[in-house]
């Protein structure tokens, strides 16, 4: 880890100039104290690092020193960039782990390409916090120690004990076989077997993990988006789900899809309409879904369906019939 730390120390005065020890320890998140050892580390070793007082002082490289990581064309560089805009690296505690790569990512590119670089990612945005409704994306907090351990596990392929709080359920400690790390829409996962049967457990329920020295018992090779998608499946096909027949406008289409669990069928009407076979986890994620979308929907079926949402429109019609 101090090797990293010192490497990206030597980046970030390469790419600034000269910072103070302060900046230099907010950067790199660790105490001036640090900073100080690891300037002095540089100096024996051999890099050109010297300091400036006054007011207006830091720490500053030689002109004309340089480290060089070779292998990397623009659009390389520049797709690293963009990918690590992402999320997951949060969602995993590799967040000061991605700022280090990027910092080193954008030094190895030729001069002339940085700039071009630097305002090409200003250009693009990937998974912002809110949606065009202003719906904000949910970040969970997950302990640092916690995923740290649950990562080395994974990475290592050891067996991991975890004290988990399932819903509605005491937290209670198990072992698993960790299988590997999946990130939706801020939320991670862990891909495990316990026993032989597959789990998933949601990163921000581990209240404490611990690597176990014994391998995991699991497969050499792991095709994760299809492992992912076939607990998926599992999920969806299980509790007490309710399949709904749907007419509605097309317009609204990716709004019910968007919150089913999946689509069974779908034809057009000879007017334009949609119907869709629908299925959602339950009644009352049914009536939700339906009432939201008001009267540019009509739900065919089941009945109960079409009764829940005509009680619930007389009820407002009742409230709102008289000043």
């Amino acid at each position: 880890m101090r090797a990293d730390r010192l490497v990206s120390l030597v980046l970030l005065l390469r790419r600034h100039g000269r910072l103070s020890a302060t900046t230099l320890a907010a950067e790199l998140e660790v105490s001036t104290r640090t900073v100080l050892r690891d300037i002095e580390a540089l100096s024996a070793a051999g890099v050109p690092v010297y300091a400036e007082r006054g007011r207006h002082g830091g720490f500053a490289l030689l002109p004309g020193f340089r480290t060089e990581l070779t292998g990397l064309n623009h659009d390389e560089a520049l797709a690293l960039l963009v990918a690590g805009s992402r999320s997951g690296a949060q969602a995993f505690g590799l967040g000061s782990a991605l700022a280090s790569a990027m910092r080193k990512v954008v030094d190895a590119l030729p001069e002339s390409y940085r700039a071009t670089a630097a305002g090409a990612v200003q250009r693009v945005l990937v998974d912002p916090e809110t949606d065009l409704l202003s719906r904000r994306l949910v970040e969970e907090e997950v302990p640092g120690t916690v995923v740290a351990e649950v990562r080395r596990a994974v990475f290592a392929g050891h067996k991991l004990r975890i004290r988990y709080a399932a819903v509605g359920q005491t937290p209670k400690w198990r072992t698993v076989d960790p299988i590997g790390l999946v990130t939706v829409r801020e939320q991670g996962y862990l891909l495990a077997t316990r026993s032989g049967a597959d789990r998933t457990y949601r990163l921000s329920r581990i209240l404490a993990a611990e690597e176990l020295a014994e391998p995991a018992q699991r497969p050499d090779r792991v095709d994760m988006d299809r492992a992912w998608q076939e607990r998926s499946a599992r999920f969806r096909a299980g509790g007490d789900q309710v399949a709904v027949l749907v007419r509605m406008d097309p317009a609204r289409r990716e709004e019910l899809v968007g919150t089913a669990l999946a689509v069974r069928s779908e034809e057009s009407d000879a007017d334009g309409r949609l119907r869709l076979e629908v299925t959602f986890q339950d009644s009352r994620h049914a009536e939700w879904a339906l009432w939201r979308l008001g009267t540019d929907a009509e739900a065919l079926a089941p009945q109960w369906l079409r009764t829940a949402l005509r009680d619930r429109a007389a009820a407002i019609a009742a409230r709102y019939g008289h000043p």
